[in-house]
């Protein structure tokens, strides 16, 4: 049976915007703030043990790593006043650390008002700034601009900046649990946690969101985005708030995660991407990053403390795949992944996404070329990873109805267990990636991509990686016929998965072989300089970069499909 796609625009589920949980949030800025900021610190607090010397040392560790920060890695989106707000702090807790008659209690008090100026400073850092007039504008904008070029690229002449032959949806395929999505949102509060692979993956999501007839979501966006101006106006409309991934200590990351869940709980949808970070090999993420992922459980538990248990105090994870036939970033991503030794090391985030300009020239190259986007929504679970009926139930692996709130309890009380929330994590974590694979959706590039590399591979078996990759372009050519044969076997293999409901495919794998090869050559990586695949004049499959196919081949990793070969 061919998959079915959104073809049309849904109607808002809440018209009035001054009902949308980030407009009311929005209203509410300022006292959120201070909210968050004196929640963080408690947090903080808590995790000292109220003890003096133990916040010394983490107000200690911020200010070195804030000033190296400032030093070794500054961006243009940073305050002007970050030298200075630091030099305070390093002022405040040298007068605290020199003076010898302070008590302890005078002295944790000094420390309490330092930890209080940096989570407030964090928190305002954090929040968003969402204008609901902007985001008006901002969607009509990403709409209006992508359908003119889309139509630029099939309508010749003048004509073709006001045509409305084509539509987004032509050109983006929506496809899944749109309408369990639609009304689950209507009930409760949504989490949708989509796979990271370009930095399109921010104003697509966005753009879904608003074709589904959903409020705005907030989302975490990554603050080296802010550094250009064009992102840094869409991000702000479409309701992102700012996460910065160059500050890894304890009052910032806290901070970061009392902001995420107490806007679920004030009721806002929220939107992260749970690997962390663009995915750099250009496999699907298999290890989450759960900080983000386990502000969900804990909003979840602390609305079943405020007696929230009917359906409008759930909390939905809704998972979304994104499939593109070739990403922009590939290059320098995958150069980042195979550079990786195990250690932790600084990502420049001066790829291809650097400027205005170069985000504008691919926009009109990717609509310009007959490439296709799919946006796959997976059906929704609650925070424990169990799915939900349409009444937002939630039901265990036979079907029968469970109770959330009961993974909570201690003694008939609802309770905080930090350690048992970090196990729901690590269950959901699994959850989320288990449905990714089943929503993945395979494009014929991706087929062409796996199948050319495992067949190189098979061919070089004393080769490691690292060795493969370094192979001379020139002496890889794989026969087509040959290539055909292995491309029928994954594609066989690959329907078998689907009938058990381990994967998806794109309706353009229905076509004949010849055909599903040539669309998947012509479209895999089709904007890079050097092509992943192409068939020279002899009419052999080669390539010209080991690197970029080993990045496209990735995206069927994870389905045992190596041992076809």
């Amino acid at each position: 049976m061919e998959e079915k796609y959104l073809k049309h625009k849904y109607d808002p589920i809440i018209p009035s915007k001054n009902e949308w949980p980030v407009v009311k949030l929005a209203r509410e800025r300022k006292e959120f703030v201070k909210k968050v900021s004196d929640l963080a610190e408690d947090r903080i607090l808590d995790l000292a043990d109220q003890n003096p010397d133990i916040l010394k040392e983490e107000l200690e560790t911020t200010l070195y790593r804030e000033k190296l920060r400032i030093k070794q890695n500054p961006w243009v989106v940073d305050p002007d006043d970050e030298g200075s707000f630091w030099g305070e702090v390093k002022a405040s807790l040298l007068q605290i650390n020199t003076s010898t008659d302070l008590s302890k209690d005078k002295k944790l008090q000094g420390y309490k008002s330092i930890l209080n100026r940096i989570t407030s400073r964090y928190a305002e850092e954090i929040a968003s700034n969402f204008k609901h007039t902007h985001y008006k504008f901002t969607r009509s904008v990403v709409t209006f601009g992508f359908s003119r070029l889309l139509n630029a690229a099939r309508v010749k002449g003048f004509k073709s900046i006001f045509s409305n032959q084509y539509t987004l949806q032509d050109k983006i395929q929506i496809t899944g649990e749109t309408d369990q999505l639609r009304d689950l949102a209507t009930k409760g509060t949504v989490v949708m946690v989509p796979t990271h692979f370009s930095n399109l993956d921010s104003i697509l999501i966005g753009w879904t969101i608003s074709v589904l007839g959903l409020p705005p979501f907030i989302y975490g966006a990554g603050l080296n985005l802010f550094n250009i101006s064009i992102f840094a106006y869409f991000m702000d409309s479409l309701g992102a708030y700012k996460v910065d991934r160059r500050k890894k200590n304890l009052l910032y990351l806290e901070t970061l995660k009392t902001y995420s869940k107490e806007a679920i709980k004030f009721g806002c949808h929220s939107l992260f991407f749970p690997g962390g970070t663009r995915s750099r090999s250009g496999m699907i993420e298999s290890r989450l990053k759960l900080g983000l992922l386990s502000t969900a459980i804990e909003a979840q538990r602390a609305n079943f403390q405020d007696q929230k248990n009917d359906i409008s105090g759930k909390v939905f994870i809704v998972p979304v795949t994104i499939n593109y036939h070739f990403v922009l970033e590939a290059p320098s991503l995958i150069r980042d992944y195979l550079s990786i030794t195990g250690q932790e090391r600084y990502y420049k985030e001066n790829d291809e996404f650097s400027n205005s300009y170069k985000i504008s020239k691919f926009l009109f190259k990717f609509f310009t070329k007959g490439s296709d986007i799919s946006v796959s929504i997976g059906k929704a679970m609650d925070v424990l990873g169990n799915y939900v009926d349409e009444n937002g139930d939630s039901l265990d692996k036979k079907g029968r109805k469970i109770n959330t709130r009961d993974y909570f309890v201690s003694d008939g009380e609802v309770t905080v267990d930090h350690q048992r929330e970090e196990e729901y994590a690590n269950m959901l974590g699994r959850r989320i990636v288990e449905e990714f694979h089943k929503i993945n959706r395979v494009f014929s590039s991706h087929l062409v991509a796996f199948t050319a590399f495992e067949m190189i591979k098979d061919s070089n078996k004393k080769l490691d990686l690292f060795d493969l990759i370094r192979l001379p372009e020139e002496d890889i050519a794989i026969p087509y016929e040959e290539f055909k044969v292995n491309c029928h076997r994954v594609m066989d293999r690959v329907y078998e998965l689907k009938s058990q409901g381990l994967i998806n495919v794109a309706p353009h794998l229905q076509d004949d072989m010849d055909e599903i090869i040539s669309h998947g050559l012509d479209n895999v990586g089709m904007y890079h300089a050097k092509r992943p695949l192409i068939r020279d004049s002899k009419g052999d499959i080669v390539t010209e970069d080991m690197s970029l196919l080993y990045f496209y081949h990735n995206r069927l990793t994870g389905y045992g499909l190596e041992k076809l070969f």
